[in-house]
């Protein structure tokens, strides 16, 4: 299955913020739709990903101040992202090796989507039930 397969079913709704918004916004816009990061964008540009994380090293390095500094300050850039055609699996594999739990998903340079870490975990979970199911459905009319 592919990183496509599951913004099939996922969507492909981009909410998005960028560099020069301050992180009082970033914290709304994460708070509003219950969401870890978002992609940080620059016109059509991925130019780097705001996460709860960032929140906290923000927070932790600047106090309060933080929520008036701007996203670009405080986002994590580059941002690591994954192409429609990637194997679930191997998304699942670089946001492990990369310490990350989010991937705008590019396409001929535009964000299509973002995925999960637990988008991919939900969609192995989901794929072991159905292989268990079959191979009781198989056992049970042998």
């Amino acid at each position: 299955m592919t990183i496509a397969t599951i913004l099939v079913s996922k969507g492909h709704e981009v909410i998005s913020v960028t560099a020069r918004q301050s992180v009082a916004e970033g914290v709304s816009a994460l708070a509003e739709r219950r969401i870890g990061a978002l992609p940080v964008m620059d016109g059509d540009e991925v130019v780097g990903i705001f996460s709860e994380r960032d929140v906290i090293h923000a927070i932790n390095a600047h106090g309060a101040a933080a929520l008036g500094r701007t996203i670009g300050e405080v986002m994590t850039a580059p941002a690591i992202t994954v192409g429609p055609d990637e194997p679930a699996i191997g998304a699942l594999s670089l946001m492990t090796r990369r310490r990350v739990r989010h991937l705008p998903v590019i396409e001929k340079g535009v964000v299509i989507g973002v995925v999960s870490i637990g988008d991919l975990v939900k969609y192995r979970i989901d794929r072991i039930e159905a292989d268990a199911e079959a191979m009781r459905s198989y056992i049970q009319s042998a």
